[in-house]
């Protein structure tokens, strides 16, 4: 295994603070909106930023998030529109041409997800340690409390909500998806680590969410079995979910493509994310059973507290990715993947 850190596109902070802390290999988003150039997908788009990030002594191993607009491949059938099919088709056209290119300039792992119309979701920030700016989610907020205020009223047959996209219905979106670009992954050399829904509940924002199990995982699978079809082992959504994750972990194996380590306390409805040393999980033992199974894989802190000063050094930030929680994370990662390495 090998720390890894998840960095701007553009030059940042934390590409230089990645030397110092020893980190060379990393993580891109390459979405238009972050990036500022067209066509993701494109050879020279993504050798203009790999290029970028060598000069300045990071390799990117590989990309994370939805790499341009994919609402035509995952809300493919909630418009009802004639251009539907045709918009989808030409959004997987995109998606192929971004795995050949990745295979091209040697980027083996894509990080992607299939949330549906929103995809990960916090709801505020709380205090947390010693006033640390924590991320939570909040259910109850999310709805703005009406549905859940008709419950407690005593409307005993609250109607589900209507969905703009049922789960079966994302579900066939998602086959069409993996089975058009994981033969493509696969010649390419790419392993294609499927990120659970976050939060994973069972919809969100009028859209079903299917990715909230270990037995999702295994379906997804079998509708295209291959290496390239790969797990991120994010480690705060599978405890939500109720697995415990030591077992989950032993039963994906050598499917898991990428570990996010971070912790949360509270369930899928109402969860507030903690520092790496904070919460109930015991990191350490789970990082032994990473390494009794053999991965070889990248491994990330995610979603850091916001501390003291951190708008100092970065003053617009994404609440999770503020810059001093992560020095702290990845001085905690590097001691446990140490410490398991001689156990």
């Amino acid at each position: 295994m090998k720390l890894v850190e998840f960095v701007p596109p553009t030059p940042h902070p934390l590409w230089k603070l990645c030397l110092q802390m020893g980190i060379t290999d990393v993580i891109v988003k390459v979405n238009p909106s972050l990036t500022g150039l067209p066509d993701p997908w494109r050879y020279e788009t993504l050798s203009f930023l790999a290029s970028r990030l060598a000069s300045a002594g990071l390799k990117v191993v590989g990309l994370e998030g939805d790499p341009f607009d994919m609402a035509p491949i995952k809300e493919h059938g909630a418009s009802g529109s004639g251009r539907a099919c045709r918009d989808r088709e030409e959004a997987l056209a995109h998606y192929c041409e971004l795995l050949e290119s990745m295979g091209r300039l040697g980027i083996p792992l894509l990080c992607y997800n299939f949330m549906v119309g929103t995809g990960w979701a916090r709801t505020g920030v709380r205090e947390g340690r010693g006033g640390a700016r924590a991320t939570y989610f909040s259910l109850r907020e999310a709805l703005g409390g009406s549905q859940l205020a008709a419950t407690a009223a005593g409307a005993t047959s609250c109607a589900p909500p209507v969905l703009k996209l049922t789960a079966e219905q994302v579900w066939e979106n998602y086959a069409h998806f993996i089975r058009r670009v994981m033969p493509v992954a696969e010649r390419a050399g790419v392993r294609m680590g499927l990120h659970p829904d976050d939060p994973c509940l069972p919809s969100l924002g009028g859209y079903a969410r299917i990715f909230g199990s270990v037995a999702a995982y295994d379906r997804a699978y079998a509708l295209a079995p291959s290496p390239s079809n790969a797990v991120t082992f994010c480690q705060a959504n599978f405890k939500l979910m109720g697995e415990d994750l030591e077992s989950a972990a032993r039963h994906f194996g050598r499917r898991i493509a990428f570990i996010h380590v971070r912790d949360v306390e509270g369930a899928k409805e109402d969860f507030t994310e903690l520092f790496h040393d904070q919460g109930t999980t015991d990191q350490f033992a789970l990082m032994r059973v990473y390494r009794e199974l053999g991965l070889d894989v990248p491994v990330r802190g995610d979603h850091v507290p916001e501390m003291e000063g951190d708008r100092l050094l970065t003053a617009d930030c994404v609440p999770g990715y503020f810059t001093l929680g992560r020095l702290f994370a990845n001085g905690y990662l590097k001691a446990l993947l140490a410490g398991t390495r001689t156990a």
